[in-house]
C-alpha cells in the first residue's frame, strides 16, 4: 500500500478536493490522473504515484486538503483482490454527493433548464464534468454547454473551447426564460480574491506614486524585432518590455524587491514576477516568472509567452503561481488610463500598474527650443508598502523605470 497525498509545491496554500476521477477497485497505472484539486488560483490533477490499484479514498469532494495531506491509498503492482466493503461504499458516496453538488450548482446558476430542453438532465450535468471557470462562462454568455465539442482530455469542454464560441459569434441561446435578476454564487476563486484583497489593504499601508512614460523607443524596437522574433516561435509584446526594466530597476531600489518580517526587512536576489493574467469574469490569476534579472528580452517573451498559454487554457501549476516578489498590472489593456491603488499581492512589498497607452500632445525642447509634439505616453504607477519604502526610493524606481523604457536602444537584442 503506498499514500496518495496533496503536492507540496504551492506550500501554505489550502486546496480543495474537486472530484475523484477512480473510485475504489479501479485499475491504474502510473502518472494516470486520480483525483482534482482547486485552490483560489488553479485547478490540478493529481496523478498516480505507481500502477496498481486504488483501496481507499480518505478525502471526498469539498474537502480541505492541504500540502501534504494524504488523500487516499493504492496497491501497488497487480493486486486485484476485493477491496474493503466499506471502502468500496464510502467511494460510491463520494461520486454520488459529489454528482449531486454539480447538479444543484448548475441549477443555481440557471444552466439545469436549458439540458432538460436539449432532452439531457442531471446525469448529463455530471458527465460532464465542467470546471468553475467554464459553468461560469456559460452562464456569463447564456450557453448551452451540451452543444460545445470539448477539446480537453476525453472530450472535456475547457474554457479555451467556450471562448472560441463566443469569439465565433456562435453561441446557441439558453431556451430558459430571461431573469430580471439572479443570484450568482461565489466560486472559491472570487472568494479567496476577495479574502487576499481585504487582507492586503488591512495589513499594509499602500501609498501610490505615478510617473509618465513615453513609449517610443520601444515602440521602435519592437517594431524592428518582432518579426525576429516571431520566427522562433516568440510573441514579443510590451509586457516583455515592462518585466524586464523591472527587473533592471530592482537595482536603483533593491527594497522594492523585499518582504516585510515583524522584526526586519527579506531582500531578494531572485526577482520573480507576477504578471496579473484576466481570466473574463471569474477574475484573474497572476502566473509567476522567475529569475527575470539573469534573463534577456527574448528569454523573457518566450516565458511570459508559455504562461500566459498555460493560464489561458487553464494548465498552470501551483508552481507556476506561487513565489512570486514583485508584481505587474497592465491595467491599461483593458482601456484603464490609471488606477489606484491596485493592490499589493502580499507578501511581496510593491505592484506596477501600466495604463493604457495613448498619443497625447507634449511639449519638447528641441536644440534649445520648445515644440510641441504627438507622443505615445502612459501613466506608469508604483503602489507600496509604506512600512517598506518611503517616497524616496519609490520615486527612484520608477525613475529609473521609465528612463530604460525611454532609453531603449533599437538596435539592442
Amino acid at each position: 500500500m503506498i499514500d496518495i497525498i496533496v503536492p507540496m509545491e504551492g506550500e501554505g496554500t489550502q486546496a480543495i478536493v474537486a472530484r475523484w476521477l477512480k473510485a475504489v477497485g479501479d485499475t491504474v497505472t502510473e502518472h494516470e490522473p486520480l483525483v482534482e484539486l482547486e485552490t483560489d488560483k488553479v485547478a490540478m490533477e493529481v496523478p498516480a504515484p505507481a500502477s496498481g490499484v486504488l483501496r481507499e479514498i480518505l478525502l471526498g469532494a469539498d474537502a480541505e486538503a492541504a500540502p501534504g495531506a494524504l488523500l487516499g491509498r493504492m496497491a501497488v503492482g497487480g493486486e486485484t483482490d476485493t477491496p474493503n466493503p466499506a471502502h468500496v461504499e464510502r467511494s460510491r458516496d463520494t461520486r454520488s454527493s459529489e454528482g449531486e453538488k454539480r447538479g444543484l450548482d448548475f441549477a443555481r446558476q440557471g444552466l439545469s433548464t436549458s439540458l432538460e430542453v436539449s432532452g439531457l438532465g442531471t446525469a448529463a450535468l455530471r458527465e460532464l464534468r465542467l470546471s468553475p471557470s467554464v459553468k461560469r462562462a456559460c452562464l456569463q454568455h447564456d450557453i448551452d454547454p451540451t452543444r460545445i465539442v470539448g477539446t480537453g482530455r476525453n472530450g472535456r469542454v475547457t474554457r479555451a473551447d467556450v471562448d472560441k464560441l463566443v469569439a465565433s459569434g456562435g453561441q446557441k441561446k439558453s431556451s430558459a426564460p430571461a431573469l430580471a435578476s439572479r443570484d450568482v454564487p461565489h466560486d472559491r476563486m472570487r472568494l479567496k480574491i476577495a479574502e487576499n484583497m481585504l487582507a492586503s489593504v488591512t495589513q499594509a499601508p499602500h501609498v501610490t506614486a505615478v510617473f509618465e512614460a513615453d513609449f517610443t523607443a520601444i515602440m521602435r524596437h519592437r517594431e524592428r524585432h518582432k518579426a525576429a522574433f516571431a520566427a522562433k516561435g516568440i510573441k514579443l509584446t510590451y509586457t516583455a518590455y515592462f518585466v524586464a526594466a523591472a527587473a533592471e530597476a530592482m537595482k536603483a531600489a533593491p527594497a522594492i524587491n523585499s518582504r516585510w518580517h515583524e522584526d526586519r526587512l527579506e531582500l531578494f536576489g531572485d526577482v520573480n514576477i507576477g504578471v496579473g493574467t484576466a481570466l473574463g469574469e471569474k477574475g484573474l490569476i497572476v502566473p509567476v516568472l522567475r529569475n527575470t534579472e539573469q534573463l534577456d528580452l527574448e528569454g523573457i517573451a518566450a516565458g511570459l509567452d508559455q504562461l500566459v498559454d498555460k493560464a489561458r487554457n487553464e494548465k498552470l501549476t501551483g508552481k507556476d503561481v506561487s513565489g512570486g516578489t514583485f508584481t505587474i498590472s497592465n491595467h491599461g489593456v483593458s482601456g484603464s488610463l490609471f488606477a489606484s491603488p491596485i493592490i499589493i499581492a502580499q507578501p511581496q512589498s510593491a505592484i506596477l500598474g501600466i495604463g493604457k497607452l495613448e498619443k497625447r500632445v507634449v511639449v519638447r525642447e528641441v536644440d534649445g527650443v520648445d515644440t510641441i509634439q504627438i507622443r505615445p505616453l502612459a501613466y506608469v504607477s508604483l503602489t507600496i508598502d509604506h512600512r517598506v519604502v518611503d517616497g524616496h526610493q519609490t520615486n527612484a524606481w520608477l525613475s529609473r523605470f521609465v528612463e530604460i523604457l525611454e532609453g531603449w536602444p533599437v538596435d539592442a537584442i
